[in-house]
């Protein structure tokens, strides 16, 4: 895609997105700086223990378990989700976990067609909701600080390792990450705490808190640089995909990176894969939207996975 016109589609997306969230800059002391720091340095962000999923079906496909992390949200405990079987002997195909971006819109779209594609070739699909997004939103306002954010992100951890627990003793010989975006993120994040994991696909992923994203919303260009001093105290802890590293092998980690990307900006990335020893990387002549629709990707994605998966 010609990059003047990737870049307008991930400008308009900003855009729209800052104006329907709303950000407002919050009093320094509704923060809850020093609380998420002492969390996220701290054992209880991701421990090394997970046990599996308690996993219910509701019909062939739709499962739901409650969270290993419980927030104080009751909507948020519950966790829903997808498992896209293949049609014969599921438990013995490998099973590829997709992770989906913020806002989630591929776990009700663009999933469903990766979930075919990926029974065609002879894996199990399993997707899920991710805290704080759609049935698990609480009805109430909620009013988000460091630690609350601190602490949604180490229960997306928890869950997508309690799944891989549950999919693994079903008998699963294999379990994969591909995230986009935000998932990407949270795909890096559980390959740095979970042997487990087979291998992860990081599709213009976000890499750290801190972002020089343009806005044209006054309001809401006040409330990132007020929160600027914020963001970069929690980019100083494991959250900060640079500052960690992965525990399975980089021959087994794909970063897929948007040259044209307004989202997931190109310079964490490429500092990513430094630090992660250049693992296998693509520079793709797509912005972050626009990625959804480049030709092949797909096939060249499933390509990449079967030699990982298939054992």
């Amino acid at each position: 895609m010609i990059a003047p016109l990737a870049k307008f589609i991930d400008w308009s997306a900003l855009q729209m997105a800052y104006a329907l969230v709303g950000l407002r800059a919050a009093p320094e002391s509704r923060w809850k700086l020093d609380e998420a720091l002492e969390f996220l340095n701290g054992p209880d962000f991701i421990p090394a223990a997970s046990d599996p999923a308690s996993i219910e079906f509701d019909g062939p496909r739709h499962f739901e378990f409650p969270t290993p992390r419980p927030s104080e949200d009751e909507e948020n405990n519950i966790v829903y989700g997808r498992l896209y079987r293949c049609a014969q002997r599921w438990q013995e195909r490998p099973v590829i976990v997709l992770l989906d971006g913020s806002p989630s819109v591929g776990y009700h779209s663009a999933f469903r067609l990766l979930a075919r594609r990926g029974n065609r070739a002879g894996f199990n699909v399993a997707t899920s909701v991710a805290s704080y997004r759609h049935k698990r939103r609480p009805r109430r306002p909620i009013e988000w600080n460091c630690l609350k954010s601190a602490r949604a992100m180490a229960q997306n951890v928890a869950e997508i390792r309690a799944l891989t627990g549950w999919l693994l003793d079903e008998g699963c010989p294999s379990v994969g990450l591909v995230g986009f975006s935000f998932g990407g993120w949270l795909a890096g994040l559980t390959a740095c705490s979970d042997t487990r994991i087979a291998c992860a696909i990081m599709t213009v992923p976000a890499v750290r808190r801190r972002c020089s994203q343009p806005v044209v919303w006054r309001r809401a260009r006040d409330a990132i640089q007020a929160l600027k001093p914020a963001l970069e105290a929690m980019d100083t802890t494991r959250l900060n995909l640079i500052l960690s590293t992965p525990v399975i092998p980089k021959e087994n980690i794909l970063l897929i990176e948007g040259i044209h990307d307004l989202f997931a900006e190109r310079q964490p990335i490429e500092e990513l894969w430094q630090k992660w020893q250049q693992p296998e990387i693509w520079r793709l002549p797509h912005g972050h939207i626009s990625g959804l629709f480049v030709p092949g990707l797909t096939r060249r994605v499933l390509d990449w996975l079967i030699p990982r998966l298939v054992r």
